[in-house]
């Protein structure tokens, strides 16, 4: 569907894109990912005909954008970060308004506009003006505006920008109901957790330069970071402290004594718990892909680099060294986390 190649951007000395080069199939949900600053909105606009590229080459289903602009348009649909809406315009006006843009008539628009609406959830705002809607309402109106020539793409920059929870979950809604249609979708966002559970695949941009791409699962399993891996081992603190039982004591002298039992078998417990960490730890360090071991109040986390069967051997090793596991799973791996790893931050764009 789209076919980046080595593109360039540059504004004077300044390199906003670098030698970019992209593939992304008809049907997939593309997420980018970057700091501000990174490219991604120079890209956008570029690959929508909206601003003319240093070098390089983009094409969409075929047909040249740098040179075609004209036909990208009717194949691109756009909704920026910042989006522009019309006062004293009733919601289907603002539609038809639209769809005048692209020729079509007012009868064809109001059929197609019924769906679209909703599909963005709007249908009882049809005669509602514009200007009254909520913020989230107007995103996904705008949504609805940049599909209504029935685009092959669809790209969205920061479409939940300044949206509360419940308008990014409704946009989310709508945007997975996209995917399922078979719309081919880019979208740029920071809230990274939310482009994990939509995107069927990513790219990472920083200071110009994609980093990586691909589907998500492929760029964490190849992304080199450690996973966490959580294990709880039975018993690991021994018995409950025993308490003196001060019902039955009758002098000070008895209270003494068992005081100072207690201790005793209190300091021999904490002896006995630490060589139990100290021989856990060298146990677990000397097992494959193990790189890192951090015991907390109740289970001891290990940093490990291993796939899901490398894992499952470590469960089976540690068994077979006579560990006493009564837990043991992987904490789940976040986009966020990867994108941090990554990059090191940047300027705004």
């Amino acid at each position: 569907m789209l076919v980046i190649e080595n593109l360039t951007k540059r504004y004077g000395k300044f390199l906003a894109v670098d030698n970019l080069n992209l593939h992304i199939e008809k049907g997939e949900i593309f997420g980018f990912v970057g700091p501000n600053g990174a490219g991604k909105t120079t890209t956008m606009k570029i690959v929508c005909g909206l601003l003319d590229a240093t070098s390089g080459n983009v094409t969409i289903d075929g047909v040249d954008a740098l040179k075609n602009s004209d036909d990208i348009k009717r194949k691109v649909g756009y909704v920026p970060d910042f989006f522009g809406v019309y006062d004293n315009l009733k919601t289907m006006e603002y539609m038809e308004f639209f769809g005048s843009m692209y020729g079509m008539s007012k009868e064809d628009v109001d059929e197609i506009a019924d769906g679209l609406l909703e599909l963005v959830n709007l249908s009882d705002k049809k005669d509602v003006f514009v200007d009254t809607l909520s913020r989230g309402m107007k995103q996904r109106l705008c949504v609805a505006r940049a599909l209504i020539h029935n685009p092959d793409l669809l790209v969205l920059d920061e479409p939940n920008s300044g949206l509360d929870p419940r308008a990014r979950f409704e946009m989310k809604e709508v945007l997975k109901n996209l995917g399922a249609m078979g719309k081919t979708i880019i979208i740029s966002s920071h809230i990274l957790p939310e482009l994990s559970e939509m995107c069927t695949s990513i790219g990472i941009m920083d200071k110009g330069h994609l980093i990586t791409s691909g589907h998500v699962d492929e760029i964490m399993n190849e992304s080199g970071g450690n996973s966490k891996i959580h294990i709880r081992i039975a018993d690991m603190h021994g018995t409950e402290k025993s308490q003196p039982d001060k019902t039955e004591m009758t002098d000070s002298i008895d209270l003494e004594a068992d005081d100072n039992a207690a201790a005793k078998q209190e300091k021999l417990k904490e002896d006995t718990y630490s060589r139990d960490k100290d021989r856990i730890q060298t146990l677990l360090m000397e097992q494959p892909n193990v790189t890192k071991v951090k015991f907390t109040e109740d289970e001891i986390i290990v940093s490990f680099n291993g796939d899901e069967k490398a894992s499952a051997t470590l469960l089976k090793n540690i068994i077979g060294l006579g560990i006493n596991v009564s837990a043991f799973y992987k904490e789940k791996e976040d986009l966020e986390s990867l994108f941090l790893e990554i990059t090191d931050g940047g300027a705004d764009e």
